[in-house]
């Protein structure tokens, strides 16, 4: 594909995903077991010959500006094209932290301008599918559209987390509705845009001057529905948004479905990550693996079953791992069980510990709104006693201790271990 820019919106807090977004930016979680969820937009990208890729990031950006690095692993290391780290900083005109996704756009137009480019295919960092751009570049020059907006059928109890569209016969975009609280309809946009360059130069410079949230979805969408020519372009395949701990935990227990919702293994589109070296998986005489991902440097001599594990994880003798996610490096010691939990990276759980038990799917009490699917989390680097018990909808925060845990050895559904004092962990 050629004179097509992308930019790469992977600037968000992701306040949903709790914990596992604290010290690292949203697109910066690991997903599938050996990737982060960037990783499926760059390949993306690279698969659909884009070669000029732009990253805006902003929150707590290190992980993700180290993973990324020069691009290599997405062939994106190169003189003319690659892609390019794009933060705020002090210098620029007009230079603030970015006030939301348009903002953030609008204050690296002099980039914009000075890629040689027709369309620019503006795009969210936190989302998981395999989607040929091309398809969308075509079907937009096709239609000699100013804008075209990727569009998914998803479920009327979760329109309400998107912007919904309204479609004349025509593919035109006749309606916007950005997060409505009663949705009348399920045509949901993918944070998915292509512009005309012009057009999106003069659009956000425009906006820029206006008292806006110079957001996308909020200000830019439905501005040009009211004058601009504005399509929809129909995505039929497989996508998740995975911006909360219900539908991260959702997508990847998918991953593990027959047939496998997201083909990861397609050579002609493969899903490109940066990778450390470790050893290959290892499997004990004693240990059993059912429906599950296994990444490289795994020790498993215990069961796990339909689960994933990132690499280096070790599951010693006696322990058993269920519906659950375990991130890089994480230790799980002899009689261990875990079920339907989130633990993030070199975690190290006692013996005999139990992490998610019980039927009582009481709301976590500091964060209800996120935590009320079942799912525990386990922050990054905590410490799990021996034989602690610990229920659906908990938080036990990344760098927790032992002692932090004030010799309560069962923490009831719903409840926090915090960690008192000392450092904080990073990605």
């Amino acid at each position: 594909m050629n004179r097509v820019l992308a930019l790469i919106l992977a600037g968000g807090m992701g306040n949903r995903l709790s914990i596992l977004a604290e010290e690292r930016a949203k697109p910066a979680v690991m997903f599938a077991g050996k990737y982060r969820i960037i990783d499926f937009t760059l390949s993306n990208c690279v698969n659909s010959g884009i070669d000029r890729v732009g990253v805006l990031t902003q929150y707590r950006p290190m992980s993700l500006n180290q993973h990324i690095g020069l691009g290599k692993p997405w062939d994106l290391d190169r003189e003319r094209g690659g892609v390019s780290i794009l933060q705020p900083y002090v210098g620029r005109k007009a230079s603030d932290w970015y006030r939301g996704t348009a903002d953030a756009v609008y204050q690296n137009l002099n980039f914009v301008e000075e890629t040689s480019c027709d369309q620019v295919l503006i795009l969210a960092g936190d989302h998981v599918y395999k989607m040929n751009y091309n398809d969308i570049v075509s079907f937009h020059q096709m239609k000699k559209a100013d804008v075209t907006i990727g569009i998914i059928n998803v479920p009327i109890e979760e329109a309400s987390r998107f912007g919904i569209l309204s479609l004349d016969n025509q593919d035109t975009v006749v309606k916007w509705e950005e997060k409505p609280a009663r949705p009348t309809g399920t045509l949901a946009s993918m944070g998915i845009y292509v512009f005309q360059k012009q057009a999106l130069i003069d659009i956000l410079t425009e906006d820029a001057a206006k008292r806006s949230s110079h957001d996308f979805g909020n200000d830019i969408i439905p501005a040009m529905v009211e004058r601009h020519k504005v399509y929809g372009f129909r995505f039929t395949d497989y996508w998740r948004d995975i911006g909360t701990v219900s539908s991260y935990w959702q997508a990847s227990m998918e991953l593990l479905a027959e047939p496998q919702m997201i083909d990861m293994r397609d050579q002609n589109f493969l899903i490109r990550t940066r990778s450390k070296e470790m050893p290959p998986a290892k499997i004990s005489n004693k240990g059993n693996v059912h429906e599950s991902l296994i990444s490289h440097g795994c020790v498993i001599k215990g069961e796990v079953r339909h689960s994933i594990l990132s690499p280096g994880v070790t599951v010693e003798e006696g322990a058993k791992v269920e519906d659950s996610v375990i991130f890089d490096d994480t230790y799980i010691s002899s009689g261990v069980v875990i079920n339907k939990s989130i633990v993030d990276k070199e975690v190290v759980v006692g013996a005999g510990a139990i992490i998610g038990f019980g039927n009582d799917m009481t709301p976590n009490a500091d964060e209800p709104d996120n935590l009320a699917s079942g799912v525990t989390l386990v922050g990054k680097r905590a410490k799990i006693p021996a034989f602690a018990k610990i229920g659906r909808n908990c938080r036990i925060d990344p760098s927790v201790r032992e002692q932090d845990f004030k010799g309560q050895l069962t923490i009831l559904s719903g409840k926090t271990v915090a960690r008192v004092e000392g450092t904080r962990a990073y990605a």
